[in-house]
């Protein structure tokens, strides 16, 4: 069992979501995000339904040393890490070319050069260990460039998971494990303010699937399974003008 689990964004959306989850299956968890109030909340939440260990820290991941600090202090606080969620993220972006550059370059930013660093971070851990499992939350507007206001934040999702299989090439052979989890339309705060998404669940529906999928320790995985891994597999064959509708 993977006792102890980091998990980034963990202050609302499916990264709440899943910690309630792990919470219900006994884990304990190291929780971060920059909203110190909700970890509160959700940490107070936690400890008096279930018997397990929560600690919390605010994290911006955008500040890449605390992103290194954050983790190291985590490490030492509970002795050991088994898995490393990378779930910290941003939905925004805007069209291409249309004077939105900052909007896209901040999701852009957050999305891969932010994941990055807890890549970085979550590896160096589990080298050290020689043990550990590394998940990053991608999407499955990674499989293909999207348009309108989808662009930006497919392409970063398509560059964190080449970045995980990366990492995952190098580490094969070791007992370290790593996992790319492509998740389909889940209704969060996160994107309330949108129409309704094609095939959507709920938060507590899409962090139940995300958990189920994350504990059998998958290369890659899309949630909920139906019916995103049989799309997720004609998005790569389609047209483009049949895949963009699905933005």
């Amino acid at each position: 069992m993977r006792k102890n689990i980091l998990i980034t964004g963990a202050s609302s959306g499916i990264g709440a979501g899943m910690a309630r989850e792990f919470a219900a299956r006994g884990h304990n968890l190291a929780l971060c995000a920059r909203r110190i109030e909700r970890l509160e909340e959700l940490k107070k939440e936690l400890t008096e339904k279930y018997n397990v260990q929560v600690s919390i820290r605010i994290l911006d991941v955008n500040n890449y040393p605390q992103v290194f600090e954050v983790f190291e202090e985590f490490a030492k606080e509970f002795g050991q890490l088994d898995r490393i969620i990378v779930n910290a993220g941003v939905g925004n972006g805007r069209r291409i070319g249309k004077g939105h550059f900052e909007i896209n370059r901040q999701t852009a930013e957050t999305n891969f050069i932010a994941g990055l660093a807890q890549c970085e971070a979550a590896v160096a851990i589990f080298r050290r260990q020689n043990a550990g499992h590394l998940v990053t939350i991608s999407s499955m507007s990674a499989i293909r460039g999207l348009p309108r206001h989808l662009t930006t934040y497919a392409a970063s999702k398509a560059a964190l998971a080449a970045l995980t299989e990366g990492i995952r090439a190098e580490l094969m052979d070791t007992p370290i494990k790593v996992s790319t989890i492509l998740p389909g339309y889940i209704r969060t705060e996160l994107n309330e303010g949108a129409a309704k998404l094609p095939f959507e669940v709920s938060e507590a529906v899409g962090s139940l699937a995300l958990v189920r999928a994350i504990e059998r320790e998958p290369s890659t995985a899309c949630v909920p399974s139906w019916p995103w891994a049989p799309l997720g597999a004609l998005m790569k064959v389609l047209p483009l003008r049949w895949v963009s509708k699905l933005g």
